[in-house]
């Protein structure tokens, strides 16, 4: 036979031969979860974390969750319960191996080792995930456990790494491990990077290891200065976190008191059912949404918002000239009856609102574009309700100004408040300027109440919360001026968040309370006074 005969023959041979299929890593890897020693499982995670294969992150979920178990023939399953028995999956392909007695099977066990070495695993392969925010989980996770065996990975993934928010996330991860494992000279750039960072657990690790007592004095001398950087720029930070705070109480008290700086600043009235308009304006916010949830698309909820603010000042504003027309309007120049009036006119409507609506909270859900917030340097955030309140209640003021010095109605507004008998002479109805003023101020009242159903339950007793607050802040700004209300309601609100911290919050407005009766004594009229009705008589 010739060699040509031979080789041809030979050749056919090897392709009729059945085909030995290749070994899957992954599927090694996998069975050796099952052995018996930890040092093997936590030798098989790290192989497994190695791997660029997009079904490791799936059984490593699936053996911290303890839903992996060895066979009789030691075959490593995915085990679910399933009556007196288990139905089995592969772990690595997901198809079914069919049911499984209970006594056929064996739970792999874990210890803290291999946990740890289990979240190792998962945090490395998180850094390449597709999704951003996996990826900065993970690389926030490495930043708050360091490991030098981790490194490898984040410098992978910070080089391939497109976003620069993770990447930056990536790099601070890379030198908080360097820091306790690199020579000197990566120790003091794992420093340096660090330095500029305004993270309070890279202030931890920085401080960690400054209390080891091995330092170089380089070393040390780098860590004191980067220290000391960190701890200003985040007190920094929060300082002006907490004039965040203050003016967005501040804005809250300033919405809860504009309205009663028109009906007892302007019309000299004690009105005690003010805080109850707050609470108006706040269940007309939740009937509001309600309506729009039964009966309209979905897609419209977010708008439910635009309808209560204009809703919320007419309901409130109707009730507080309906207020008007039927009580005060006897009692004008009798402090102590309008009070004792008010104060059952509100006792009446908390009571109607239980009758109609019970007496558990409300729950009202902000919109989403007033949802989440923006993230601050050192963990504060500037949520987006707050700050839409803010920017509404200068919205609000600035309305109510323009309608006080703009138009006839502020006008005749203005002129009954200096001397009505000569107001009454030029023929200027002074009764309705009386009903008109105590809606306006009890309309945005009932405002208020809206904004305060976003940052809160809404409940019967919510006007009561803010209705001493409120005459604070008027009588602290000045009876009857906006710009004193407006000033008032910032100090009171900033003071108040710095008092917090240092006192407690009943304390500081015990504090404040103190301050504003010794602040009256030298100022009777407030920061800015006005001459007006209850000044003339």
């Amino acid at each position: 036979m010739s060699r040509i005969a031979c080789f041809i023959l030979v050749l056919v041979a090897l392709i009729g031969m059945p085909r030995l299929a290749a070994a899957d890593p992954l599927d090694d890897l996998v069975q050796k979860l099952g052995a018996d020693d930890f040092d093997t499982k936590i030798e098989a995670v790290n192989g497994l974390a190695a791997l660029p294969d997009g079904r490791v992150l799936h059984v490593l979920n699936e053996l911290s969750s303890g839903a992996l178990y060895t066979t009789s023939d030691h075959h490593v399953v995915v085990g679910e319960e399933s009556g007196d028995g288990y139905t089995t999956s592969d772990p690595v392909d997901g198809h079914a191996l069919g049911k499984a007695a209970s006594d056929d099977l064996d739970k792999i066990r874990l210890n803290n080792r291999l946990r740890g070495a289990i979240d190792s695993a998962k945090g490395g392969l998180l850094l390449f995930s597709d999704q951003r925010d996996d990826r900065l989980a993970a690389a926030a996770d490495a930043l708050a456990h360091p490991d030098p065996s981790r490194i490898a990975a984040l410098v992978k993934a910070a080089v391939n790494e497109k976003d620069s928010g993770v990447r930056a996330a990536m790099e601070r991860a890379i030198a908080a491990a360097r820091l306790t494992s690199g020579d000197k000279a990566e120790q003091l750039a794992a420093i340096t990077a660090l330095s500029g960072s305004s993270d309070r657990t890279v202030l931890g690790l920085l401080s960690d290891r400054r209390a080891a007592t091995d330092l170089d004095p380089t070393v040390k001398q780098a860590l004191d200065q980067a220290i000391s950087s960190i701890s200003r720029r985040l007190q920094l930070i929060g300082i002006a976190a907490t004039i965040f705070e203050g003016l967005s109480l501040g804005s809250i008290l300033l919405l809860a008191a504009i309205g009663l700086a028109i009906t007892f600043g302007v019309m000299g009235v004690i009105n005690m059912a003010h805080g109850e308009m707050i609470m108006l304006g706040a269940y007309t916010t939740y009937v509001t949404q309600q309506v729009f949830t039964a009966f309209l698309p979905p897609g419209w909820l977010d708008a439910y918002l635009v309808v209560a603010v204009p809703a919320g000042f007419i309901v409130a504003g109707g009730v507080g000239i309906l207020l008007e027309r039927s009580v005060i309007r006897f009692l004008y120049g009798r402090p102590l009856e309008t009070l004792l009036a008010t104060w059952g006119v509100s006792l009446i409507l908390q009571q109607l609102v239980r009758t109609i609506f019970g007496s558990p909270n409300k729950a009202v859900a902000n919109p989403s574009w007033m949802t989440g917030g923006i993230q601050l340097l050192g963990g504060g955030t500037l949520t987006w309700n707050r700050i839409v309140i803010l920017i509404f209640c200068f919205v609000v003021l600035g309305v109510l100004a323009f309608v006080l010095r703009r138009t006839s109605f502020g006008l005749h507004m203005r002129a009954v408040t200096q001397n009505r008998d000569m107001a009454a002479a030029m023929g200027i109805p002074t009764a309705r300027v009386d009903a008109l003023t105590f809606g306006l101020g009890s309309g945005i009242a009932g405002m208020a109440g809206v904004a305060l159903s976003q940052i809160g339950n809404v409940s019967p007793n919510l006007g009561t919360i803010y209705i001493v607050d409120s005459f604070l802040v008027v009588v602290f700004g000045g009876v009857g001026s906006l710009l004193g209300t407006l000033a008032g309601a910032m100090t009171l609100g900033i003071v108040n968040k710095i008092l917090e911290p240092v006192v407690g919050a009943v304390l500081g407005k015990v504090v404040v309370l103190l301050c504003i009766i010794l602040f009256i004594q030298k100022r009777p009229r407030g920061l800015f006074a006005l001459k007006g009705r209850a000044v003339e008589h």
